[in-house]
């Protein structure tokens, strides 16, 4: 047992494990490596990136003692800002649009934070999105600071130094393929920057829902098929961040709803990872990308949260037949159900 002990809970963000899939990808001459970000301490990846851009505020003088943090988040970004000022002592108000998890919600209430739901499906320069309620909260309170994720580089930065190094230094060198998801881009492309200039053979992949422009533009260079909607949570954007550097990436590859949510259900039943959506989104795009590979390879997958912030949808039968990913019989046949234990001893004559 470790005798190491922390001085506070932002200590032990980062580090997190990286873990071999077995059973999904035992036909695959390939091995896929899961970099597990759901063991930071608020559940995501995004901890990393809430710790950083604080940090930096801070040493600035963007963020003074008693001020209150403002984001337009998906959720994750959001409970890893809520973690930072707790321990800090900051006020917290985050954006989110109403497709966003109540789990999410709930957690980010329970850290003390104002939670602000705004409609889905509007321009991301509408008075009512989620980019441009957060911007006007920020601008009209006195000492109040907008993190910004999706374009301050310090995102982009932490992932360079820290996240893209214990990739390395876990595959000892030996990975060929990097595959994440983009929400801000920080994560991907700061990791590829990294990996890049230790290795400028490796190919960076980025998995991609359908109804997000970001593969339009990195194959065309402009939109080609207009923003679309879809339910995986935190990846695909509608606009380009600037915290996606699309020239460090090497393809794109599109998964929908449908198999993301399946991947999901199968990540938890057969590796034991309890994941969320993207995570399973992004595995499905690996697993599609390894069949172009000629050789063996090794391939690190980013999972970027915890499906515990998903049991009212990924793992309710009921959401997902209601929105079309799950056929009714399921109601019925499922195994992962719910019941009084008199009705359980009854079908065994007990």
């Amino acid at each position: 047992m470790s005798s190491l002990v922390y001085d506070n809970i932002l200590q032990t963000v980062g580090n997190t494990p990286l873990v071999k899939l077995n059973k999904l990808t035992r036909n695959s001459p390939h091995q896929f490596f899961a970099k597990v970000e759901y063991f930071n301490p608020s559940g995501s990846v995004k901890d990393r990136i809430a710790l950083a851009i604080i940090d930096a505020a801070e040493k600035r003088g963007d963020l003074k003692p008693g001020g209150t943090i403002v984001e337009a988040t998906a959720g994750n970004t959001g409970m890893g800002l809520a973690l930072v000022a707790a321990v800090r002592g900051y006020k917290c108000i985050f954006v989110l649009p109403e497709k966003m998890s109540e789990e999410k919600r709930a957690m980010l209430r329970a850290y003390g934070a104002k939670v602000v739901v705004t409609p889905i499906g509007v321009e991301p320069d509408h008075p009512l999105s989620h980019y441009s309620v957060a911007r006007k909260i920020a601008n009209s309170l006195p000492n109040a600071f907008l993190t910004n994720q999706y374009h301050n580089p310090d995102n982009y930065d932490v992932h360079y130094r820290v996240t893209g190094p214990e990739i390395w230094e876990q595959t000892k060198g030996e990975v060929d393929v990097f595959v994440a998801g983009v929400g801000t881009g920080g994560t991907l492309s700061g990791v590829a920057g990294y990996l890049k200039e230790k290795k400028p053979d490796i190919k960076i992949v980025c998995a991609d829902p359908i109804g997000s422009i970001l593969a339009d533009l990195f194959h065309h260079g402009k939109i080609i098929d207009p923003p679309g909607a879809w339910k995986v949570e935190g990846v695909g954007e509608d606009m380009l961040p600037e915290n996606c550097h699309l020239k460090k990436f090497d393809d794109f590859v599109k998964v929908n709803d449908q198999d993301s949510f399946d991947m999901t259900r199968k990540l938890v039943t057969e590796e034991g990872l309890c994941v969320g959506p993207s995570s399973a989104l992004i595995l499905v795009a690996a697993m599609r990308y390894a069949e172009k590979l000629t050789k063996p390879s090794k391939i690190v997958v980013l999972m970027p949260d915890s499906g515990k912030a998903y049991l009212s949808k990924a793992f309710n039968d009921k959401w997902l037949v209601e929105n079309g990913l799950a056929k009714p019989e399921i109601l019925k046949t499922a195994f992962n159900v719910e019941v009084k234990a008199e009705e359980e001893l009854k079908k065994f004559n007990i």
